[in-house]
């Protein structure tokens, strides 16, 4: 499933050839993943943490004003209340996220070619299967962490709906929260996150692969309207990175403003 192969002969550009599950160095793929992922949920956390008290607010409060009372209150760490559960949490639904999207992608786009499906469709189908699994298995720690997490980031926040109980931790949390709903209040909601971001993980995932094959047929055709520009265009790491992230908005732009890879 080389976007190399499908697209040489029309545009003339040698790109390296898709790295599937199998040729992943396991390792660097989870941890340098990780901290990445960390890293960004990190710098985000306090605007979720802000989304969530807004929603749970019994009166109507400005973004300002909820994050004026956080600060007044709780002083900066507010900004990252229950962000300890969300990150040990992150760690493992990545994980099960990227294992099961790179499994899924390798063997359903090498069932589509053997089934005789063309080069780019078998790729748009493994990415949105592909993406359809990587969401659902995340899902299976995410709801429980998104529970934790949520009960902690709204509790002694003014203004806020009445919570009956004040948790000291994610653990303390967990452990309430198990002994007064048992395993099923750990998963209230499962079901309607599965419905939100299983679909629009499949379709985000068949929109990047189209949209990267079609900005880099683009290249390929401007490049080559200059008839003295005829030889083979081996595009820089640079190059595939700015591609892939230009892709990546134009999915996310197009295709659902609300997508979280999980």
């Amino acid at each position: 499933m080389s976007l190399r192969t499908s697209q040489q002969p029309a545009a003339d550009i040698r790109l390296p050839a898709d790295i599937n599950w199998e040729m992943l160095d396991k390792s660097k793929f989870f941890i340098f993943g990780a901290a990445l992922f960390s890293g960004v949920s990190a710098t985000l956390y306090p605007v979720v943490v802000l989304k969530t008290r807004q929603q749970v607010s019994l009166t109507h409060q400005s973004c300002m004003s909820v994050g004026v009372n956080i600060l007044r209150h709780d002083g900066f760490s507010g900004m990252y209340r229950g962000f300890g559960t969300s990150l040990m949490g992150t760690i493992p639904a990545r994980a099960l996220y990227m294992s099961a999207l790179e499994i899924t992608k390798s063997n359903v786009g090498n069932t589509a070619v053997r089934l005789g499906f063309s080069e780019p469709v078998a790729a748009a189908v493994a990415n949105a299967a592909a993406g359809l699994s990587a969401a659902m298995a995340a899902q299976l720690v995410w709801t429980p962490v998104d529970v934790i997490s949520q009960r902690l980031m709204v509790q002694g926040g003014q203004g806020m709906s009445q919570i009956s109980t004040n948790y000291s931790g994610g653990i303390d949390a967990f452990r309430t929260i198990i002994k007064t709903d048992g395993l099923r209040g750990l998963y209230r909601g499962f079901g309607m996150s599965i419905l939100t971001y299983a679909p629009s993980n499949a379709l985000w995932w068949a929109s990047y692969c189209m949209t990267q094959r079609m900005v880099w047929a683009g290249l390929g055709y401007f490049r080559n309207r200059d008839e003295q520009m005829k030889e083979s265009f081996v595009p820089t790491s640079k190059m595939v990175v700015a591609v892939q992230g230009l892709s990546a908005a134009m999915a996310g732009g197009g295709v659902f403003p609300h997508y979280r890879p999980s």
